[in-house]
C-alpha cells in the first residue's frame, strides 16, 4: 500500500484540527480555484478560495461531520463525505487536485440533495457575510 499523499494528509489534518485559519492557508496555491456547488462561476485566487473553504469547514465541519469514502490517483481524491446542518443531512463529495508542492490548486464540491443544497447556500451566505463584515 502506498503512502498516502501529503496533501491529502495535511488536508485531513487541516479538517481534523478544527479549522484553523493558518493551516488552510498554508495548504493553498497562490492560483487555487474553488468550484462551489452554489454559485456557478469559479473562485480563483488564494484570497476567494481561502474564504469559501474556511467558511464551508465551519458550516459543514460540525461534530457529525465525516469523511466515508476516499479515492485517490496520484494528485487528485474525491472524498464522500456526510454531515447535516438543522436536522438536514447533507451527502456530497470534494475532488481535490494538488499542484508538483502539493499545494491545493483545485477543489470542487458537490452536495445532494436539493433540500441540503438550499441549506449549504444559506448557511454559507451567512458566514461569508460575517466574514466580509470583520
Amino acid at each position: 500500500m502506498s503512502a498516502p499523499h501529503p496533501g491529502l494528509a495535511a488536508w485531513h489534518a487541516y479538517m481534523a484540527g478544527g479549522g484553523d485559519p493558518q493551516a488552510l492557508r498554508d495548504l493553498l496555491a497562490a492560483d487555487a480555484v474553488f468550484h462551489s456547488p452554489v454559485v456557478h462561476t469559479p473562485q480563483e485566487g488564494r484570497d476567494k478560495v481561502f474564504a469559501y473553504l474556511h467558511a464551508a469547514s465551519h458550516v459543514l465541519g460540525g461534530d457529525d461531520f465525516r469523511y466515508l469514502r476516499e479515492i485517490v490517483d496520484g494528485d487528485q481524491a474525491v472524498l464522500e463525505f456526510q454531515s447535516s446542518l438543522d436536522g438536514i443531512q447533507i451527502n456530497g463529495v470534494d475532488i481535490i487536485t494538488w499542484n508538483d508542492d502539493g499545494k491545493i490548486k483545485d477543489f470542487k464540491v458537490m452536495v445532494r440533495p436539493l433540500k441540503a443544497i438550499n441549506k449549504v447556500w444559506e448557511k454559507m451566505g451567512e458566514m461569508l457575510a460575517a466574514q466580509a463584515a470583520n
